[in-house]
């Protein structure tokens, strides 16, 4: 599709916390934001829930129908609740994601929801860079440029998600274009709410540590985080990514303590993980924006802001949705892959040139 101004992007995103499909429509020309759209939330039951878990770290070639099943069923009662829409951007569920070696696999069939929905849908934004020797990962930091300039920062700034794993972009306002050498730096930092999120669900049955209260109460084991931060994902350069279950050592290691003292150094770790990132920035930012459902856990973020040194807002504070912010993102990408404009880039991704990734599929109409 010929895409010359600003459109209707509809974009929709399942991240890694399996909380649930967030859904924001951006009006924009792939390059500048015109205005936010209306926005809507479906949470996974409980059951759909265990459904994906049981699925997680798996391969296209292992049977995943049911997970496939439940991220169909999922996105359409959502996405079929707009209207005036002109096209999608739908990312999928991340299943698996090992992009030095078997890849990244993000379940869902974009061509399936295109002609359910009766509108173009762009997805599988990460195999190409992938394929071309990226990361994968992040992919929302070309819309954090976008919305620094949006907002008219003038000096450099974080943008920090606080989804499953947690993942910061660094940007320099100044620069024209997000592909700019020095425009953007991304990176995962290390477990946002996934690993909380999963001790939370086993020990005492709720999805997780509602606004950090239980960390709040415990005692932080300190050996375990100091351990934890020796991980050698901690002194890889960035652009990196993670999977989910990278650190699966830092849960066994947890394992045996109270629900409070696991809780306290589980989030003790996630916020310990995003201060050793900011000394691969090229400067400290000014002001980090949190965005992600961890900034609703006024423990964690009172954590972050502590070892952080710099100050540690909502993004909400800037006039954004937290909750909407990287299915925002895919709208943003999908216009930008319908026009041919790069979705990653050394900076963010350390593919070596930019590239722009996704599929679009058209509905067909007998």
């Amino acid at each position: 599709m010929k895409i010359t101004g600003p459109v209707r992007a509809l974009g929709a995103m399942s991240g890694t916390s399996l909380d649930g499909i967030d859904a924001a429509v951006l009006v924009t020309d792939g390059i500048d934001i015109t205005a936010f759209g209306d926005s809507d939330y479906r949470e996974y039951s409980p059951a759909e829930r265990a459904v994906l878990r049981s699925a997680l770290g798996r391969w296209p070639e292992y049977d995943v129908a049911a997970a496939t099943a439940v991220i169909a069923h999922g996105h359409n009662a959502v996405l079929a609740g707009f209207d005036d829409v002109d096209l999608v951007g739908f990312h999928g569920q991340t299943l698996a994601h090992d992009p030095a070696g078997r890849g990244t696999h993000q379940a869902g069939d974009g061509a399936a929801l295109a002609q359910s929905l009766g509108w173009p849908v762009v997805w599988d934004f990460r195999s190409a860079d992938v394929r071309l020797g990226g990361q994968g990962a992040p992919l929302a930091p070309f819309y954090h440029f976008a919305l620094a300039r949006w907002m008219g920062a003038d000096a450099p700034l974080a943008f920090l998600n606080l989804g499953g794993v947690g993942n910061l972009t660094w940007i320099d306002p100044g620069h024209a274009r997000p592909e700019d050498d020095g425009a953007l730096l991304a990176f995962d930092t290390g477990p946002a709410n996934a690993l909380l999120d999963d001790a939370m669900l086993a020990r005492r049955g709720v999805a997780r540590d509602e606004g950090g209260a239980l960390a709040a109460t415990g005692h932080i084991h300190d050996d375990i985080v100091a351990d934890f931060l020796q991980h050698p994902y901690f002194f890889r350069m960035p652009p990196k990514s993670l999977d989910r279950d990278t650190f699966a050592a830092l849960a066994r290691a947890t394992a045996p303590l109270s629900d409070a003292d696991a809780a306290a150094t589980l989030t003790a770790a996630s916020a310990m993980a995003v201060a050793d990132s900011l000394q691969y920035c090229p400067q400290a930012p000014k002001t980090i924006f949190v965005a992600g459902g961890g900034r609703h856990n006024a423990t964690l973020m009172r954590m972050i802001a502590a070892a952080a040194g710099v100050p540690v807002q909502p993004v909400e504070d800037a006039g954004l949705d937290g909750d909407m912010l990287e299915a925002q993102a895919f709208a943003y990408l999908a216009v930008r892959v319908a026009r041919g404009l790069p979705t990653s880039c050394r900076g963010t991704t350390g593919v070596q040139a930019a590239v722009g990734g996704g599929t679009v599929s058209h509905p067909t109409f007998s």
